[in-house]
């Protein structure tokens, strides 16, 4: 069964192929019409500004925190009765280094606080933090995706790894187009999406 959706789908096939291109098409009007320009970097305001972008069309809740919990395999992201907590103790998170923003990226993943589309929004407000504060964001087409998902599934415990991955594929090309496509794209065939290419929207 399908999430409950704008679009009136009721196959779970068919509405990840009209989100992944829906909300690949917004995700690049972010981009070309220069609104994460204008939000501030690390906040999860700006999260939630991304997250009503990129699924505002699709989905009621977009934008909204999840009144529901939710695990991932064997793990649990925050309980509903502390989201609201462990947002607000984020945004305090420092983020001037890049070890400072992994941190805070590690834990804004493990509060998951949106039903859907949380790691999809949570790549683009990573790579808007490390734009604003290093001067770089993550070549997403040089971090595989196997090796993503164990080091983000092992970063609550020990993110030495992921901060290792994403290092490795730091560029300072933060304002190119390519850059920024292919690590929409990524975000995608991170989580299961692969039907479209941003550049072909």
């Amino acid at each position: 069964m399908a999430l409950d959706n704008k679009l009136g789908l009721t196959s779970s096939a068919d509405l990840a192929r009209e989100e992944e291109h829906i909300s690949k098409k917004k995700a690049v009007e972010l981009f070309e019409k220069g609104i994460l320009n204008i939000l501030p970097a690390g906040k999860f305001s700006t999260l939630q500004t991304i997250h009503r972008y990129l699924f505002g069309d699709i989905y009621d809740f977009a934008g909204e925190l999840r009144t529901v919990n939710i695990a991932k395999g064997n793990f649990r992201f925050a309980p509903i009765m502390y989201l609201q907590a462990a947002l607000d103790s984020i945004d305090k998170m420092p983020q001037s280094t890049f070890d400072e923003i992994i941190e805070k990226y590690v834990e804004m993943n493990i509060a998951h606080q949106f039903r859907e589309g949380n790691g999809r929004s949570a790549r683009i407000w990573l790579d808007h933090i490390l734009k604003n504060e290093i001067g770089n964001v993550v070549d997403w087409s040089k971090v595989d995706k196997e090796d993503y998902l164990l080091a983000m599934e092992r970063s609550p415990i020990k993110d030495i790894e992921i901060k290792h991955l994403l290092k490795e594929a730091l560029t300072d090309e933060t304002d190119s187009r390519e850059v920024y496509m292919k690590g929409i794209d990524h975000s995608y065939y991170y989580e299961g999406y692969q039907s479209f290419r941003a550049d072909e929207l």
